[in-house]
């Protein structure tokens, strides 16, 4: 999956008093695009592709290289573009420990930009100094917002339900929602695949979690069986195919990159069953 970067490590504790030097990496993003260099190949753009008045927020390191954020708005350097962050993932034009950096650096650059201005009073935020939080003088603190979601293979014996989500990504996925308040993971689990598909489950069973900087998401992967009638009552606003595929004829994603393309890999090889 994304995170799995070994042997390159992300190493995100915050680091308020890190001063930015030429060669650290510098991410800057608009509307989900991240500002590139275009000349020749795709390249990040580093602290010294700006002027000297620019200022930057320290994000993250990965194994030694460190990275920022820009602050404030600035005219993009002359070679650079958007690019949107999306159509990286099986584009092959940085290594994975790149792209997991430019798809957390995403999510954290939303929430700055999304905590400017301080959601209880209305008055300007500012950085705290101990910890990765935004602070308001009303005495409100802000801390990074992580969406809850989860990731369902619906099993039927030797089939499992598949989807394709009527707009956006064209591969095959899974039953997939957001955690509502006052919802454990499980019930959300049950909500959804009644909500998609019309169908009733039971034995939910956890797998595995990841972080989902492309959508700010933690994606919580659940297992479950079909409960009584299988079925399919296909909610057609949400997805425009749904159906029972035998392992053998699943079509996989055309990457490794998400825990939906795992956890079906892991039932087509008879690992979860």
């Amino acid at each position: 999956m994304i995170q799995d970067i070994a042997p390159h490590k992300l190493i995100n504790q915050y680091d308020p008093s890190a001063v930015p030097q030429p060669e650290d990496y510098v991410l800057c993003f608009d509307s989900g695009r991240v500002l590139l260099k275009t000349v020749e190949t795709l390249q990040l753009l580093r602290v010294l592709d700006f002027p000297e008045n620019c200022q930057f927020v320290y994000l993250f390191t990965v194994d030694d290289a460190r990275f920022f954020l820009l602050a404030g708005e600035t005219a993009a350097p002359d070679g650079c573009e958007y690019v949107d962050a999306r159509t990286l993932r099986g584009s092959k034009l940085f290594p994975k420990e790149i792209l997991f950096a430019i798809l957390t650096g995403k999510h954290l650059a939303d929430w700055y930009r999304d905590t400017r201005f301080c959601g209880r009073c209305g008055k300007p935020m500012t950085h705290s100094l101990k910890e990765r939080a935004m602070k308001c003088a009303c005495g409100y603190t802000a801390y990074p917002r992580i969406m809850p979601a989860v990731i369902v293979g619906v099993k039927n014996g030797d089939s499992i339900l598949l989807t394709k989500y009527r707009t956006g990504f064209a591969y095959n996925a899974l039953i997939a929602g957001f955690t509502e308040i006052g919802e454990t993971a499980e019930e959300t689990v049950a909500r959804e695949v009644m909500e998609e598909a019309g169908i009733r489950v039971k034995n939910i069973t956890y797998y595995k979690t990841q972080p989902w900087g492309i959508a700010n998401d933690l994606l919580l992967g659940f297992y479950c069986d079909v409960d009584g009638d299988p079925g399919i009552t296909m909610d057609a606003n949400e997805l425009k195919y749904a159906a029972w595929v035998k392992r053998e004829d699943i079509e996989l994603q055309p990457d490794d990159f998400s825990l939906t393309n795992e956890m079906m890999m892991m039932f087509k090889t008879g690992k979860i069953r």
